[in-house]
């Protein structure tokens, strides 16, 4: 299971990149009108928020592996798109920075041995947490978050498939 959870992590590596493949700067901007219950930002601010996010769970991750008894810090996800431009931000860039932490974390993971994986931190927020715990929830965080993605293309006329 828990080398199946790895391949899951890394394979989500190309899948932002995917999802935004197509659409214009004024489309990754563009606020989804609250009635479509899609979410209150745009594909531009998801996809900086995943970035941003994956970059805190990698982190998170690398504290647990190598140090003891390591506090990971909750943040408050609304307040980071606010004080740090993501709608100024590049969405390319993103991707990229996304793609790289996938891919150098799924190596740092694919060589842990299972009791490295099985280390523990504990979050200000969910207490005690594996390795594995927080690989979960980046795994499910990304697809959580590419739902509301495929339905914003959705509800602009600009389907994937």
């Amino acid at each position: 299971m828990e080398r199946e959870l790895i391949e899951q992590y890394a394979k989500g590596a190309d899948k932002v990149a995917l999802a935004i493949r197509g659409l214009t700067r004024e489309d990754l901007l563009a606020v989804p009108d609250p009635s479509a219950n899609v979410g209150k930002w745009s594909i531009q601010e998801v996809v900086i928020h995943l970035a941003d996010c994956d970059g805190v769970f990698a982190d998170r991750m690398k504290r647990v592996l190598s140090e003891d008894n390591q506090t990971l810090l909750a943040f408050d996800e609304n307040k980071w798109a606010a004080a740090l431009n993501y709608k100024g931000q590049s969405a390319e860039d993103a991707v990229t920075l996304f793609e790289l932490t996938r891919k150098q974390m799924s190596a740092v993971l694919r060589a842990a041995s299972d009791a490295q994986l099985a280390r523990t931190g504990t979050h200000t927020e969910r207490g005690r947490q594996t390795v594995l715990d927080i690989l979960g929830y980046a795994v499910r965080h990304l697809d959580h978050h590419l739902k509301f993605i495929h339905q914003k293309r959705a509800n602009m006329g600009k389907e994937m498939w």
